[in-house]
């Protein structure tokens, strides 16, 4: 209460002393109450929650390989675009392997007659059957070439492996092309569902029941976008760590939202809100109404004669737009929401309710309904 009693004090005190300052400033011609928008406090009850930085990431991510070397003669994707499993996607030159099928297509025909021809022989007892197994041998051989050969052909053709958002390019048309460590062509994403990985901090999980994140204790995960905006679909989580990393002191955990509209993009840096209960007998303040200083935060109030009063509040988190205020209002108070850089304790206002959507702003609602009619 001391505290409160000064926090007031020291902000009627700086508003008094900007007025001596003026003293010999011509008089200032009388004006009436200032107009101003109050909301009425009205205990609610909201979700409690931690909220904490996270990126995004593919929920599958993976590398496009080169499985036989030549030159990349063609790129046949736009590189950014949804591509869909089996899409053709690079081209590597097909003449050499094309010369290699032909070679063992002729060899594999060649053993196979042999096998033929050796076969009546054995049968008549007119070669010995070593003769014949060699042959035999020989022919699968051939066969197993040509069925390789034919693999390779195929494999000029770099297709999709899964469907997905292809990444940029890592080599281009006329690049030499090898298998191994340096066949990395592109890598492909897919980004419905999209995974969000973030960690928990002590003081985060310090709000948790049991001190850790469980099925129990959170009900339900949201994805806030850069613009403040909660994404419209919930997520849940998928991975939660069994062990605290030693060396952040955090929990890592990953979750799952769905991303058919292809909104969310591997690599977004967003903010996770993990629900982790409710809160009742609260009130929700719009931030700009809060007034923080170095003693405390503060509102104005519209007191029963329409007079400007301070009321220091304790805030909790944000919610939304909105803070969360624990203490230091009661249902019913008018919150001042605007127009606070001129106010001053004690001074007559003229509160109004805010404008109605779509009407003309800082008017009254009462005024707008009127000026309808």
């Amino acid at each position: 209460m001391n505290s409160q009693k000064t926090l007031i004090a020291l902000l009627v005190g700086s508003l008094a002393l900007a007025a001596c300052s003026d003293k010999n400033a011509p008089a200032a011609p009388a004006m009436g109450p200032m107009p101003v928008t109050v909301l009425e406090a009205q205990p609610q009850k909201v979700p409690t929650s931690v909220e904490v930085m996270a990126q995004t990431e593919g929920a599958r991510e993976t590398e496009v390989r080169a499985r036989v070397g030549g030159i990349l003669v063609k790129r046949l994707y736009q590189e950014g675009d949804v591509v869909k499993s089996g899409q053709p996607l690079f081209q590597i030159d097909r003449a050499p392997y094309e010369i290699a099928l032909a070679e063992a297509k002729a060899r594999a025909d060649q053993t196979a007659r042999e096998k033929q021809r050796l076969k009546g022989l054995a049968e008549a007892r007119a070669i010995s059957q070593k003769d014949y197994d060699d042959a035999v041998s020989a022919d699968a051989v051939a066969q197993a070439t040509l069925r390789q050969a034919e693999l390779n052909l195929s494999w000029t053709t770099v297709t999709a492996p899964v469907g997905g958002t292809t990444g940029r390019a890592v080599r281009s048309e006329g690049n030499l092309i090898s298998t191994g460590s340096d066949s990395l062509l592109t890598s492909i994403y897919q980004t419905n569902p999209m995974w969000v990985s973030f960690s928990l901090g002590e003081s985060d999980l310090a709000k948790l029941t049991g001190g850790r994140v469980t099925e129990k204790n959170v009900s339900g995960v949201e994805l806030l976008l850069a613009n403040g905006q909660v994404y419209s679909h919930p997520g849940k989580l998928n991975f939660v760590a069994s062990n605290i990393d030693t060396t952040l002191g955090t929990q890592a955990l990953r979750a799952e939202f769905p991303n058919p509209e292809q909104q969310l993009l591997p690599g977004q840096f967003v903010r996770i809100r993990l629900l982790t209960g409710e809160r009742d007998g609260v009130f929700l303040v719009p931030q700009s109404a809060i007034i923080q200083s170095e003693q405390g935060n503060l509102v104005m109030t519209a007191d029963g004669e329409n007079k400007v009063a301070p009321r220091p509040v304790k805030t909790g988190e944000w919610y939304g737009k909105d803070w969360v205020v624990l203490g230091g209002l009661q249902a019913g108070d008018k919150i001042i929401i605007d127009n606070l850089m001129k106010l001053r304790p004690g001074a007559p206002v003229a509160p109004h309710p805010p404008a109605a959507p779509g009407s003309k702003p800082g008017a009254p609602a009462a005024a707008q309904t009127e000026a309808k009619k």
